[in-house]
């Protein structure tokens, strides 16, 4: 698997309908300015996180634009 954290891997997104697709990116982009005020002030202890919360922020964005574009198609509402 690629870097990033388990319960966001491709695979599992794509289960996620948008809003909770947006929920996600918003979480991560808070989690991805909680370690850059860390390693700013020296208190970070994982460098590597930074750099699996950014490509998790990439993925989401990736998924949502190929669902803009058709290539992906967002779950049904019956599953």
């Amino acid at each position: 698997m690629a870097i990033g954290t388990k319960e966001l891997a491709a695979d599992e997104l794509d289960g996620f309908d948008d809003e909770r697709l947006v929920a996600e990116l918003k979480k991560a982009k808070e989690e991805l300015f909680n370690l850059r005020f860390q390693s700013a002030t020296g208190q970070l202890e994982s460098h590597g996180r930074l750099k699996a919360v950014r490509r998790d922020i990439a993925r989401i964005y990736t998924i949502l634009r190929e669902r803009e574009l058709g290539i992906r198609t967002a779950p049904s509402a019956s599953e």
